[in-house]
Order: C-alpha cells, then structure tokens, then sequence
C-alpha cells in the first residue's frame, strides 16, 4: 500500500510541512503525538484512504517539518492556527481531524479556536484541555502521573538524558508501555528514534510542554469562558495508559454542544492506534462516514 502514499511538502502559517497524502474524498487530517511523527498513523493512512483524502503532517517541530527554535513558537493557539492554515492550503474549507496524545491536544484546541475549519472531531488518548487542567490541581494520582511534564520543563537536562541512551529511551516509550510488546518491532523503533535524532526535533518535541505550562494565561481564559465544542466528536480510550487515567474522561458531556461518543479499549495502551489498529479503524470509519451525526 505504500506505493500509493505521496510525500509531499506545503506552506502553512509561516512555515513549510512535510506530510504523506493518500486516497480521494473528504479531507481527513492525521495529527499524531509525542514522540512520533507521519509514521505513527501507518495503519490508519490507507484503511482511511479507502474513502477519504488522508493527510498525516509531520506537526511543527517534528520530523521534516521546519522547526522554530522558540518555547513560545509551540503554544497551543500556534498549532491550532496550523492546522486551520494547513487545511486552508490543502485547498479544503472543513476537515475531519484525527488526533492522538499531543496531536489530540492539537485537535482538541483546533475545535476550540478555529472551530470553522473542523467537521468532525475524533480524539484518542488526550483529554480535553479543561479536564487535564482541573485533574492536574485535584487530582494527587494524575499529577503523578505527570511527572514528566514537570521533567520537561527544565532546561536541557531531558534532551541530554535522552542523548545519553536513544535506543533504550524509545523502546521505555513504545515496548515499555504497550501491553502487547510486539505492537512495535525493530524497524519501527529505528523509524521513531531516527525521527527524534534530527537536528532540533527532540527540542522541539520537548517545547510544546514546555510552552503549555508557560501559558497559563490562555487556560485561564477557557476556563472563565468555556467553548462548548460543536463538532460531532468521537473520543476512544484505551484503558491501560499509565500517563493518563480513565477518570479524565468522565463528565464530559457538559463540555459539548454537538453530539459526543465515547468508546473505551480495554486491554489497551497509551499507543491504541498502533496496539489496536484494526478496532481504531473501524470506530474511525463508521464515525468519519457516517451520513448522520452520531
């Protein structure tokens, strides 16, 4: 199915993304998390691309995207208005968006801020933005959960101690955390670490935390002046992921004005897509094509 996946490049918001397209239709954009790129969504692109223009973007500072050196050029209002320029120089006005992990935070700002370029919605694996907010001041196992956030905030120190040991950092990341180890084989470990080793892309990686708990001022806001989010919006949690618990998803309704579903993998890690690829795609089809809101 590779053969049929273009990589291609375009201008956005002031800087140039590299991305993979496949398949015809609707516009579907891909974002993945942290630490990943593209690559993250290879058993999605062309289960999707089977009814839908697919579009997996390597996000800001990751893989061959261009890499901006400052904490503030990561601030998730920036990477909202990406998105909505990227789907606007795709030559589309509306796009469903598919977010995991940090590409879900993305998305979830995306329908926020820039609510005219979304048509559907479909998280996995990141709360809502006012829920991890709310969870990270109440909530003592989250917090601790979280700690790397905090790691994440000190000057050069992560980068180093990912520098001192690469291989074994990503396979703690993928292996370490996936209830089914083989999910991530060899080649998949060397395709993440490659990645990360380009120049600027692990500090890059690493300024989106860096930048959210900097930008106190905009969560502040959303909380005195909730959105409520109108997009039809799927969300799927797997059950298992140690750095985000179950409980961020519950009461959640009162956060959306359009229809909301929930659907839980148990059995699941944080990396759902890759560990349960046949499920995700499924639930993404039935949600992303359905001639009805849900």
């Amino acid at each position: 199915m590779t053969e049929s996946w273009k990589h291609e490049f375009i201008d956005a918001n002031g800087i140039r993304f590299h991305y993979v397209a496949a398949g015809e239709g609707s516009l579907v954009v891909l974002l993945h998390g942290f630490p990943q790129f593209w690559y993250a969504w290879r058993h999605q692109i062309p289960a999707l691309a089977a009814r839908f223009r697919v579009v997996a973007p390597d996000l800001r500072g990751y893989g061959d995207t261009d890499k901006p050196p400052r904490v503030s050029d990561y601030r998730t209002g920036i990477l909202a208005a990406d998105v909505a320029a990227l789907v606007r120089a795709l030559g589309y006005e509306k796009a469903h968006l598919v977010g995991h992990d940090w590409g879900g935070a993305v998305a979830w700002t995306t329908a926020l801020e820039q609510p005219q370029v979304v048509d559907r919605l479909a998280v996995l694996n990141c709360p809502h933005p006012l829920a991890f907010a709310k969870a990270l001041r109440s909530n003592p196992r989250q917090l601790g959960r979280s700690w790397y956030v905090f790691f994440f905030q000190l000057p050069v120190l992560p980068e180093l101690v990912f520098q001192l040991a690469p291989q074994r950092a990503v396979e703690r990341m993928f292996r370490g955390m996936a209830v089914r180890k083989e999910t991530f084989d060899d080649e998949d470990l060397r395709q993440f670490r490659q990645a990360l080793e380009k120049p600027g892309a692990l500090t890059a990686a690493i300024n989106y935390y860096r930048a959210t708990l900097r930008n106190f001022s905009a969560m502040r806001e959303l909380e005195r002046h909730p959105k409520p989010i109108a997009a039809p919006t799927l969300l799927i949690w797997a059950e298992q992921d140690v750095a985000l618990g179950k409980e961020l998803t519950y009461g959640m309704e009162p956060l959306f004005s359009g229809p909301f579903r929930l659907r839980y993998v148990p059995d699941c890690s944080h990396w759902v897509n890759e560990e349960q690829p046949e499920l995700v795609n499924r639930l993404l089809i039935d949600f992303l094509a359905a001639k009805e809101p849900p």
